[in-house]
């Protein structure tokens, strides 16, 4: 079992920055896909961001340019660097696990462990 805890999230004008951490058990950052969502009030979970076990990252157009996945493999945490913040990306944001996953990463019913999620808000 893979415990995850996020931590970073809180208020921040729009045009700033955030980074988010993602604390997780044992060596899962190496083991597993990790990956970040969020989830706006209304919407569905959408995918952000994943770190494959070798280390590849891959973003999806909400992210591109403007947030950086990492991952910290003697800390075992993984963060989200988010920068040129914008009033759209108000949400609660969750890191993710998944032991198999590919290139089906951005499918959230895919994963096997979530952490309990971090609330961005940004104003305008």
């Amino acid at each position: 079992h893979v415990q995850l805890v996020e931590s970073g999230g809180g208020s921040v004008q729009a045009g700033g920055s955030l980074r988010l951490a993602c604390a997780a058990s044992g060596d899962a950052v190496t083991k597993n896909y990790m990956a970040w969502f969020r989830q706006a009030p209304g919407k569905e979970r959408e995918a952000i961001a994943c770190i494959f076990p070798p280390g590849y990252t891959y973003y999806t157009d909400s992210a591109k340019g403007r947030f950086t996945i990492s991952r910290d493999s003697a800390e075992n945490t993984v963060t989200l660097q988010m920068d040129s913040i914008r009033p759209e990306d108000t949400a609660v944001y969750y890191c993710a696990a998944g032991r198999t996953l590919g290139f089906s990463w951005p499918r959230a019913a895919n994963y096997d462990y979530w952490g309990q999620g971090t609330q961005v808000t940004v104003s305008a």
